[in-house]
């Protein structure tokens, strides 16, 4: 019952710039018995972590390599309630209704991660920001007309913007889809602080730990670690991002690599607003702005996880990614000073899987979040979070196995 041990990224992410709080963690040295064991110290980890020592839970981490090490620091951190399937397309594909549900389910979530970030006075460089749906070569100007209406008729507030418009406000040439309220943040900052609250209040964090062999049954699920011990949970939360367990299920789970840029400072070059922008396009381009005048630039997706292979391709697609960035923003440097590469799991809805594993209630796994990793993740530990204290979550269904 192995986990898949991959290389996850390579390169310089932009956030080893920036100082992140050090989590100390402990070595496990003797058997444990916990409420909830949480496999994975990544922001997904971290959130479960944080809201379930929050609620009282005795919990503990454990992590094969440490604290933040994984991919979250190869997020680029476009924290958008926008999911990456456009609401037009979801609804073809999981039906109208829950495709609303969905994308309002994301929308909340990104506030009340905004809130709790607030609430708990957590320093992770956190602005709210305007976010812009380019115009590309999977829907043009008037589908993105007809997608700010539908998103318009779900609730959700959505301003189409002519291209005449777009260029006039932000100097991009291209129609948009006008969104409020997203952030953009630290994801290190973030994770490492959620770690620290968590612990804080009794969690216990335990690296380098790794879950070996897992043996559940109507009470409890015991836990076998490669260092001979064993931790005795009532649940426990898969949060290993793409680096599933080999009892997962992951039949509509795929890898995508995906590669990123970070220039120089040019607070004196950035557009209005600093607003997020993401193509709608195949391979799509994503760009937003640091809190000191940096950009950083993604995209070049690839449906594979050949680890070499995307490492090889790091200088060819950060000058391909540079160009389309000069191309579309010519006011901005676009030379790289930091670029990187990683792999995230998608799946072939859009939508991420959150829940217990079929026939193994005490087991949940959270998988599947594309490119909108946070935004997901928070889902994920609120909906874990009400079913491990007994209740069920209203939009459970959207998600599960």
């Amino acid at each position: 019952m192995a986990e898949r041990k991959l290389d996850l990224r390579t390169g310089q992410p932009v956030w080893t710039a920036y100082r992140a709080p050090a989590v100390v963690t402990e070595r496990l040295k003797r058997d444990l018995t916990v409420d909830v064991l949480i496999v994975g110290m990544g922001i997904g980890g971290a959130l479960a972590a944080e809201r379930l020592s929050s609620a009282g839970l005795k919990v503990a981490v454990v992590d094969r390599r440490g604290p933040v090490k994984g991919s979250t620091p190869a997020s680029t951190a476009l924290i958008q309630f926008e999911i990456d399937e456009p609401l037009g397309i979801l609804s073809s594909k999981v039906g109208r209704e829950k495709a609303e549900r969905s994308w309002r389910r994301s929308r909340l979530a990104l506030d009340a991660l905004k809130a709790r970030i607030q609430d708990l006075r957590i320093e992770c460089d956190m602005i709210e920001r305007p976010s812009l749906f380019l115009a590309g070569n999977m829907l043009g100007a008037r589908a993105l007309e007809e997608e700010a209406e539908q998103r318009r008729t779900a609730g959700l507030a959505a301003a189409f913007l002519t291209r005449a418009i777009t260029r006039e406000s932000y100097g991009i040439d291209r129609a948009a889809i006008r969104s409020q309220g997203n952030l953009a943040l630290d994801p290190r900052k973030l994770t490492a602080s959620l770690l620290l609250l968590a612990k804080d209040r009794g969690a216990r964090l335990f690296a380098p730990a790794e879950a070996s062999e897992f043996n559940d049954n109507k009470s409890n699920v015991e836990v076998a670690t490669t260092g001979g011990q064993i931790i005795t949970a009532s649940h426990v939360i898969l949060a290993t991002g793409y680096e599933l367990m080999d009892f997962v299920p992951a039949t509509s789970h795929k890898i995508i690599s995906t590669w990123a840029i970070a220039t120089r400072r040019q607070k004196s070059n950035l557009w209005p607003e600093k607003a997020m922008a993401w193509e709608a396009s195949d391979p799509y381009l994503y760009f937003r702005t640091t809190s000191d005048g940096r950009v950083i630039c993604g995209g070049e997706d690839e449906d594979f996880e050949d680890e070499d292979k995307r490492d090889a391709l790091v200088d060819a697609k950060s000058k391909r990614i540079s160009a389309k960035l000069k191309a579309l923003m010519p006011g901005i440097d676009t030379t790289p000073e930091f670029k990187w590469t990683g792999s995230f799991g998608t799946t072939t809805t859009g939508l991420p899987i959150i829940g217990a594993l079929p026939q193994r209630p005490r087991i949940f796994a959270v998988m599947g979040y594309g490119g909108n990793g946070i935004t997901f993740a928070e889902i994920a530990a609120g909906m874990i979070t009400t079913s491990i204290l007994g209740a069920k979550d209203p939009d459970l269904d959207l998600f599960a196995f």
